[in-house]
């Protein structure tokens, strides 16, 4: 019987889309794209989609035409009367707009979410979320991977001794220490102020440092101000070594200059989003194995809770 699963990419992520689908056993559709003068884009199927189960693949990292092209993929998959039609967003941009932290401000996260519903997407697949809650924003199911899964192994390879996981800030206490509690390690935590956004004023730790080989733990990295102001202080403090791992590589501004003049060891990042691995601190585990698994569990309707260690 031939299978209703039907794998297609936006362009920002054809990369790790392909790794997927041919960890899945299958093979990318194909979808034409038209860009007219004025910059506009059109999006269709170039093959049958009618009654079928679509993963379509496309992270949602700026610029925010790969949302708009997302969006899209999926109206022309509900127009294309697709039976089911999953929103695979291996990156979820605009997750850091999860509240209202100040006046007068959007919680984009929401809007976001509630774009893809609009749009006909049945079912939402990501992998590590700015904030857990966002998946309330959602009216569908959300599927909400872990990197963990993946950094859990590689941090274990490592065989550090006097290991401890670091939070860069105090939100991200709550996945380091579900990281020191698998690796059966301790746990320090950065307070950090800031007077506008991407920019660290002062920083300072609670834990011990001293004589310790350190993993700083984070969804994210943007211009890597703060893990390399964390990085630094680090070393100042008497740490044998400070590495990091990070789900996203958003990786803007000046982040490789940064990181390259940093105190980091290395930066370990997933492809959620596209990197450049030229770059010699910085080195890239693949999320696609994880994300067909998972997708094949769906499919089956099997459990996928077996395929996060935390």
């Amino acid at each position: 019987m031939e299978s209703k699963v039907r794998f297609f990419a936006g362009s920002a992520s054809k990369e790790v889309a392909a790794k997927i689908a041919a960890s899945y056993g299958s093979s990318l559709g194909e979808v034409k794209l038209i860009r007219f003068s004025d910059g506009e884009i059109q999006i269709s199927f170039e093959e049958s989609v009618r009654g079928q189960k679509v993963f379509l693949i496309q992270s949602t990292m700026p610029p925010a035409e790969n949302l708009m092209e997302l969006l899209l993929l999926i109206d022309a998959a509900k127009r294309a009367s697709a039976q089911e039609i999953v929103a695979v967003l291996p990156y979820f941009g605009y997750a850091r707009q999860d509240r209202k932290d100040q006046p007068r401000v959007a919680i984009g996260a929401k809007l976001v979410a509630d774009m893809l519903a609009v749009a006909g997407a049945t079912r939402v697949m990501t992998m590590d979320l700015h904030a857990d809650q966002i998946q309330g924003f959602f009216d569908v199911p959300v599927d909400h991977l872990y990197a963990s899964t993946l950094f859990m192994p590689h941090i274990q390879a490592l065989n550090l001794p006097n290991l401890t996981i670091a939070a860069p800030d105090m939100g991200g206490s709550k996945r380091a220490n579900a990281y020191a509690k698998y690796l059966k390690c301790d746990m320090v935590i950065c307070y950090k102020q800031r007077t506008k956004a991407n920019v660290v004023d002062h920083m300072t730790a609670i834990g011990e440092i001293e004589g310790r080989n350190v993993v700083l733990v984070d969804d994210l990295i943007d211009t890597g101000g703060t893990l390399c102001k964390a990085a630094d202080m680090m070393m100042e403090r008497g740490a044998l070594s400070v590495r990091a791992v990070c789900t996203h590589g958003v990786l803007s501004g000046k982040a490789h200059e940064n990181i390259q003049n940093s105190k980091l060891t290395e930066l370990i990042v997933t492809d959620t989003i596209p990197q450049n691995t030229s770059h010699g601190k910085i080195k890239v585990i693949s999320v696609a194995d994880l994300f067909a698994k998972v997708i094949y569990n769906i499919e089956h309707f099997e459990s996928i809770s077996s395929n996060f260690i935390v």
